[in-house]
């Protein structure tokens, strides 16, 4: 299937929410600010979403190719062993809320517009996973990033054939990977996506104890599963 960029997602920032949730009270002058930044970010923000329907073509215990592109992960594998479709997907707040005028320097006002672009994410991650839910009827879904979890459970740096299976990123929803393979603009997520009964997380995978995203607890014998004999 060709990709298909979504670039009109409609939203609406919830003002009263945002300052509760940035903890600035109401009425003051840090609202005032926080206020006009957000008043910009809804002029001029456009979250973007792209996905791609996908096929396996082969498997194998540490490598899986997936519409002429070979990922390698043994996580992966295990999660796909009993899947033939899979959605390849790229979530953006988008490159346009970065035109909002802050100095590097003023480090409340970046925290504060971070905190909006991670709103931005979010609206298009909801966005997309009711797309594809009405759209093919998936039913229990579970999600799979490239650097998500331990560093080998799936290395940060196969985000280069996750884009791969897109072709150019850029042009179709203004993302960009660095030479380290972390996606421009920051507040963007991939991964791939697939129809799977288990309740699998890719924190489950992972030891940090105090990450503040954590979804699930870490899973031992499911660690133990993915590794090397």
């Amino acid at each position: 299937m060709n990709n298909e960029a979504i670039t009109n997602i409609p939203f609406e920032l919830d003002m009263e929410g945002l300052l509760k949730e940035a903890h600035i009270e109401p009425g003051t002058n840090d609202a005032r600010e926080f206020e006009d930044i957000l008043n910009k970010a809804q002029k001029v923000a456009r979250p973007k979403a792209l996905y791609k329907e996908c096929f396996i073509q082969s498997k194998g215990e540490e490598t899986i190719t997936i519409d002429d592109i070979i990922f390698t992960s043994r996580a992966l594998c295990m999660n796909l062993n009993q899947v033939e479709r899979v959605f390849a997907h790229v979530t953006t707040c988008g490159k346009e809320i970065d035109e909002i005028d802050i100095s590097d320097n003023d480090f409340l006002k970046r925290f504060w517009l971070d905190s909006i672009k991670a709103t931005l994410l979010g609206i298009s991650c909801h966005h997309l996973s009711n797309l594809l839910n009405r759209r093919y009827k998936l039913g229990k879904t579970s999600t799979m990033s490239p650097g998500s979890g331990d560093v080998n459970v799936w290395p940060i740096e196969q985000q280069r054939e996750l884009f791969a299976l897109f072709g150019d990123v850029e042009t179709l929803i203004g993302v960009t990977l660095t030479d380290s393979f972390l996606m421009i603009p920051n507040k963007s997520l991939s991964g791939i996506s697939f129809s799977n009964e288990i309740d699998f997380q890719s924190c489950q995978l992972c030891h940090r104890e105090n990450c503040l995203e954590r979804r699930a607890p870490f899973d031992k014998g499911l660690w133990n599963s993915v590794q090397h004999d």
